[in-house]
């Protein structure tokens, strides 16, 4: 395939981001040789304005902070899960030239858990109420949880996701910060918060090995958290681990060719070490 396309990611500020090294590595690998994958500052008010000025070899675009929520104005359509979320990381190019709204983070928590050797949870434990902890809540019913306990800074913020977990049929346990220890008991604890937030939790978790920790953060890596889950024989999935399963999803999304997933792994590892 040599015809010229286009896709991107889109956020402020991003110039951190490591999409571009993950689809260009897949571009490559798959002889992709007309695809290129760029990024491009842009804020929630300029959303709709970029989407809009974008030329027909565009063929999708990655979204990250702070466009997720109000992706879902801009596109024509929206996805079940994106729509359940409240929030998109995709926008996909349909053949009749109109907008698609997907959510690639959820399925990507669920492709990351099942790499860890995750295939049913009773007992999913997230740590904070955010953006994220809405991805991880799907995610969670993927693998089979009927109920979520979410242990958050603020309770109000758990109230937020009150009608995402409804959404989902998931019954929302919220739970104190003060209690956050006690998410060790799950089947599954995501962590979803900021760098540093949960270091503090490191010494009072009374980590079982059958406990799987997927840890958002991945700069710096292993966190606190995961290496005190790693020295109890937990399995522990990373911010990185995630980064590449959604960006996979992504990659099939705009290409409707199967992800080279090892090659882009290699591309990513290769760049986030070199960051160090």
């Amino acid at each position: 395939m040599t015809d010229t396309r286009r896709a991107g990611v889109l956020g402020k500020p991003i110039g951190h981001s490591l999409s571009p090294v993950i689809h260009t590595a897949g571009y490559a690998a798959a002889g992709l040789a007309g695809w290129s994958y760029t990024a491009h500052e842009c804020t929630a008010s300029d959303l709709a304005r970029f989407v809009a000025g974008l030329g027909e070899e565009w063929a999708g675009v990655s979204l990250t902070m702070p466009l997720k929520e109000v992706a879902l104005d801009v596109a024509d359509e929206v996805s079940p899960v994106a729509a359940a979320i409240g929030a998109a990381n995709t926008l996909v190019r349909l053949p009749d030239h109109t907008w698609r709204a997907e959510n690639t983070d959820a399925p990507g928590m669920v492709d990351a858990l099942l790499g860890a050797g995750v295939s049913i949870a009773d007992r999913v434990a997230v740590l904070g109420a955010g953006g994220t902890a809405r991805a991880a809540l799907a995610a969670a019913r993927e693998v089979g949880a009927t109920a979520v306990t979410v242990f958050a800074r603020r309770l109000e913020a758990i109230e937020e996701l009150a009608p995402v977990a409804e959404d989902l049929s998931l019954t929302l346990i919220g739970m104190a910060w003060a209690d956050a220890a006690t998410a060790a008991e799950a089947d599954v604890v995501v962590s979803t918060v900021p760098k540093g937030v949960a270091d503090p939790l490191a010494a009072s978790m009374a980590w079982r090995p059958e406990t799987v920790l997927f840890d958002a953060v991945y700069d710096p890596w292993p966190t606190p958290l995961a290496a005190s889950a790693a020295r109890a024989g937990c399995h522990t999935v990373s911010g990185l681990d995630l980064l590449l399963a959604q960006a996979a999803r992504q990659f099939e999304l705009f290409t409707g060719v199967d992800a080279p997933v090892a090659a882009m792994r290699a591309a990513l590892h290769d760049a986030a070490a070199a960051r160090r």
